[in-house]
């Protein structure tokens, strides 16, 4: 199985294969370890990677992302195909004319990153916003130039509400 992972910034491919019995072979970022992961509850797993043991606690989040927490340290983790965010960026180059950055949902500002005029790479954050006590960043699905800055620092959004518009 191939995935793409997302953590914050950072980002890898992963190729997993089940050996069996609870066994796997992962590539992580092109690194290849040995993994043998048991389930201990609904959420909890007793993983041993390349021998070294951790207790990881895995809960669903948002929009399908996971909730990982190990050794108390919590990183929110969003899995996709390789094939979904290529077609993605293949969609993305080819819209054309202004595009609308809206809010995915009722929040607010807590950083715009861009201002109107500047010039932005698919992918490159264009505004934070904090909803639900989670930081989201919304980033350019295409390249292009912003041509407005709708939303403002500290001001709060319905869902849906426009926020940034390319050109």
């Amino acid at each position: 199985m191939k995935l793409h992972a997302q953590a914050g910034t950072d980002e890898r491919d992963i190729e997993i294969d089940a050996d069996g019995d609870g066994r796997y072979r992962a590539v992580i970022g092109g690194r290849e370890r040995r993994v043998d992961a048991r389930r201990i509850d609904a959420t909890t797993w007793s993983l041993l990677v390349d021998g070294e043991a951790y207790l990881v606690d895995v809960e669903p989040g948002k929009d399908g992302d996971l909730v990982v927490d190990v050794g108390g340290m919590t990183v929110t983790v969003k899995l996709t195909d390789p094939r979904r965010r290529l077609l993605a960026g293949v969609r993305a180059r080819e819209q054309s004319g202004p595009l609308e950055i809206r809010a995915p949902m009722p929040g607010r500002v807590v950083k715009v990153l861009v201002k109107a005029g500047d010039a932005v790479t698919a992918g490159q954050g264009l505004l934070v916003i904090e909803a639900m006590k989670m930081e989201n960043e919304l980033r350019a699905p295409r390249d292009g130039t912003v041509d407005k800055v709708v939303g403002a620092e500290g001001q709060a959004v319905d869902g849906q509400e426009v926020l940034v518009v390319l050109a």
